[in-house]
């Protein structure tokens, strides 16, 4: 297996592309987590985006001879391991899944576009907004007509209770 830095200048500028793309998709899907005041926001899901777009891009042309599914199949377990560290479980409620979740499909989307499968990347975001957006407004409003019980609101940090 050999490296192959020497890529022509034509292809760097894509892949570079490809790296901006997953970063600003990464970073609208973080916006609306940190509209939400959730601990993995802007800058986290930003960052989960572009690395997994990178290592997408580095297994596909960094390796001459390599398999890239074996770093995409990487991605896809590492990113549960920070994914689980943004569920908290406490008195009796879970918090976090929906934020794992999100950083689960962002990156995702950070190999789609690091793939450069532009119109997925551009509608796997999309969808991952409405999911967190739209699906939240319709679970509230099922909510308000008694459709479903009330939302738990347990957020240890209110109650001056430390979690850690």
């Amino acid at each position: 297996m050999d490296i192959t830095p020497d890529l022509p200048v034509a292809l760097q500028a894509e892949l570079a592309l490809r790296l901006a793309m997953s970063l600003g998709l990464g970073a609208l899907i973080g916006l609306e987590r940190e509209y939400h005041r959730q601990a993995a926001g802007f800058r986290t899901h930003s960052l989960v985006a572009l690395g997994a777009a990178l290592f997408t891009i580095v297994s596909a042309y960094g390796f001459e001879g390599a398999d890239p599914t074996r770093i995409a199949a990487q991605i896809v377990s590492g990113i549960g391991f920070i994914g689980a560290g943004t569920i908290l479980h406490y008195r009796g409620s879970v918090r976090g899944l929906t934020t794992a979740a999100s950083l689960w499909a962002v990156a995702a989307v950070g190999m789609a576009a690091g793939a450069g499968l532009y119109v997925l990347a551009f509608l796997g975001a999309a969808l991952v907004l409405v999911a967190l957006w739209l699906m939240d407004r319709l679970a509230d409003a099922a909510r308000d007509a008694g459709m479903l019980p009330a939302a738990p609101d347990v957020r240890p940090e209110e109650h001056g209770e430390d979690v850690r």
